[in-house]
């Protein structure tokens, strides 16, 4: 069962991912981008390294997509499958940023997927108050550093996208307590396996 966690940056999926593991002992844990050894690599170019094209951008997730799709997911869907991230955050980053269209993108991501998309989908929602918060607290990566608005655009593109798709998901408030969250996404996995 393959279950991604979206949200933009500081909503608190690594956190769950990481409380959910004590729970389930024998999950597979992964993320995108950086869930094989050339994804660490492409992880450093688009986080790390400034000044890329948007397609350069599309293009160097969707590399990372395939190689995780075909030698982490694929092989591994006989177990939980807990993914950081998905294709999902792929189109809804891509198009807010370049506005490349919707349909272009799903192609190339079914492309580079061979079609395997979630099964589910938790989704991480913060409002604009707490996501600033959040944010002034870290340092920004490439990404990050488009701003407040451009990360509110991302998570509206992300629901917009999953309702679209009619996958399965369950919409998380980020602001609830973390012991909360995770009961809630516990129970939500374990009706999931029924």
């Amino acid at each position: 069962m393959y279950i991604a966690f979206e949200g933009v940056d500081t909503v608190g999926k690594s956190t769950q991912i990481r409380e959910l593991s004590k729970r389930f002992p024998d999950i597979l844990i992964t993320k995108e981008p950086g869930g094989t050894e050339l994804g660490k690599k492409i992880r450093t170019i688009l986080l790390e390294e400034g000044d890329l094209l948007a397609r350069s951008e599309v293009l160097l997730f969707l590399a990372d997509r395939a190689e995780h799709t075909e030698r982490i997911v694929r092989p591994n869907l006989h177990k939980i499958i807990l993914s950081d991230r998905s294709f999902i955050s792929g189109i809804a980053y891509a198009h807010v940023y370049d506005n490349i269209q919707i349909d272009t993108l799903l192609q190339l991501n079914r492309f580079a997927t061979g079609n395997l998309f979630p099964e589910h989908i938790v989704l991480f929602h913060i409002d604009e108050k707490n996501l600033k918060e959040r944010m002034n607290k870290k340092s920004s990566d490439n990404i990050e550093m488009r701003g407040i608005e451009y990360m509110l655009k991302v998570q509206k593109t992300m629901e917009e996208l999953i309702d679209l798709l009619k996958i399965d998901y369950i919409k998380i408030d980020a602001t609830e307590p973390v012991e909360s969250i995770t009961e809630k996404i516990f129970s939500y996995i374990k009706d999931c396996r029924k």
